[in-house]
């Protein structure tokens, strides 16, 4: 187990992948501010509007450890590159100090400084029984180290999905069916697929961008039912078109 500051936004990141990002809320400055003074990771949620976390949004169950590969200030402004690490579950959820802006709290706060007050201002108004001065959701989480080799079988399978939508895109761009099947092959997207553990979420990071369906895909507990979610995805968004 480990206490691990949330990110908690409409994004799904996958072990292996990289992501860019743009820091701007007094909460998440603040934990930018944590990370980088100790030189640790934080988690990326996907955000659960059912579930409400002192007003905000919660995170959902599963998530993936981000680390920061690059960091840029510009201005208030804080732009990261971020690569996704090892899958986590959240067992326990801490509440952020302060709820958001447009609480009957922080009324006073925005009427005198906008939408972004400075840190002080915040913490002065964090109730006493609170106990911590954080502004940002954290969780206890278990990690989901990535250790089985993704199998031949396997790797044959995921091939199948990256040909099978390279060849549809293929044709989409109308081209000519005696080369279709040599431009897949030397497609660089057929590349990814290889014997790492991290092979199905590499291939899902390049195929899937609906919110749901990549969050489906990381909630799987192996290889085999994260790949089976990823072809059933995938065929489902085929249904839709």
């Amino acid at each position: 187990m480990d206490t691990l500051p949330l990110f908690v936004l409409p994004m799904v990141l996958m072990p292996g992948e990289v992501q860019e990002l743009r820091v701007f809320e007094p909460r998440y400055r603040q934990m930018l501010d944590d990370c980088l003074l100790d030189d640790r990771n934080f988690g990326l949620v996907l955000n659960d509007p059912l579930q409400s976390i002192n007003h905000w949004d919660g995170p959902r169950v599963h998530g993936c450890e981000a680390e920061i590969i690059h960091h840029e200030t510009k201005g208030s402004n804080h732009f990261l590159q971020i690569i996704g690490r090892r899958r986590f579950t959240v067992t326990e959820v801490h509440e952020p100090a302060l709820p958001p802006f447009d609480h009957p709290m922080l009324e006073s706060l925005v009427s005198e400084y906008g939408v972004d007050p400075d840190l002080q201002s915040m913490l002065e108004l964090i109730p006493d029984d609170v106990g911590h001065s954080k502004l940002y959701i954290s969780a206890e989480v278990e990690y989901h180290d990535a250790q089985e080799e993704t199998t031949q079988p396997q790797q044959d399978k995921l091939t199948e999905i990256v040909s099978t939508v390279l060849t549809r895109i293929g044709k989409m761009l109308n081209i000519d069916i005696d080369m279709l099947d040599e431009w897949v092959k030397s497609t660089p997207m057929v590349q990814v697929v290889d014997s790492e553990p991290n092979s199905v979420y590499s291939v899902t990071a390049l195929l899937v961008s609906d919110l749901g369906a990549r969050q489906q895909i990381l909630s799987k507990s192996n290889i085999e039912d994260a790949i089976a979610e990823l072809s059933h995805q995938i065929a489902t968004s085929y249904e839709e078109e």
